[in-house]
């Protein structure tokens, strides 16, 4: 038998950030619309919400709105949500027999929490140690940009990010932190301004604790 939720119950799982998959929760034709057809229904939809408030949509300053806002939605903010806008990531022989730690660190990070549609906003922090595969550095930030543009979970945006690393460089060394603020609680709910979330998953060497400790010193 079918459960119904009541709103108190959808409430309650969004503020406590149930993740129902590692990966982003998508319908089967997500990706039969175009981009142009997706702007214009969003941009309906979105009139309506604004509509709804009681805004008077044939004020200048507002009536240009629903369409900034579907462009945004699909240009900029949920852009990760295509596989055609994944950064191509070419890997290199490790020629110099690096086997220390690669540390990119202070990614600024900017995703959508996808329980509220509300900014999250902080830095990750990547390492990995090379086994005979390497990275150009400027590509960990886009991987860290393409799975943050869509809608979010920081728990899943943590693991997405390190199991495409860990298959790119073919090595379970690598490690994910990552420490941001909510809007969703500091400008709803409980209105926290001053906490953050921090999030970490890791593999191979960094299951041991002194790898551990010399990535979160290496990143203070």
């Amino acid at each position: 038998m079918k459960k119904n939720h009541s709103l108190t119950d959808v409430d309650e799982i969004g503020d406590n950030h149930l993740i129902t998959s590692i990966e982003t929760p998508l319908r089967a034709d997500a990706f039969e619309k175009g981009e142009e057809e997706k702007m214009k229904n969003i941009e309906q939809y979105f009139f309506k919400i604004m509509e709804e408030l009681g805004l008077d949509m044939t004020d200048k300053s507002l009536k240009g709105t629903p369409h900034r806002v579907a462009k945004m939605y699909i240009k900029e903010l949920f852009s990760g949500l295509s596989p055609s806008q994944k950064p191509k990531i070419s890997t290199f022989p490790n020629h110099y027999a690096y086997q220390k730690l690669l540390i990119e660190k202070n990614i600024t990070l900017n995703s959508i929490c996808e329980h509220h549609f509300l900014p999250i906003v902080g830095q990750a922090h990547v390492a990995y140690q090379p086994n005979e595969k390497v990275i150009g550095i400027s590509k960990i930030n886009r991987l860290v940009n393409y799975y943050a543009r869509r809608p979010q979970v920081q728990e899943r945006l943590t693991i997405q990010i390190l199991n495409d690393l860990q298959t790119t460089l073919e090595t379970q060394n690598v490690i994910v932190m990552i420490e941001a603020q909510h809007l969703c609680v500091s400008s709803r709910g409980i209105k926290d301004v001053s906490s953050k979330s921090i999030t970490m998953e890791y593999g191979g060497v960094f299951e041991e604790q002194k790898y551990r400790h010399e990535f979160l010193n290496l990143i203070q």
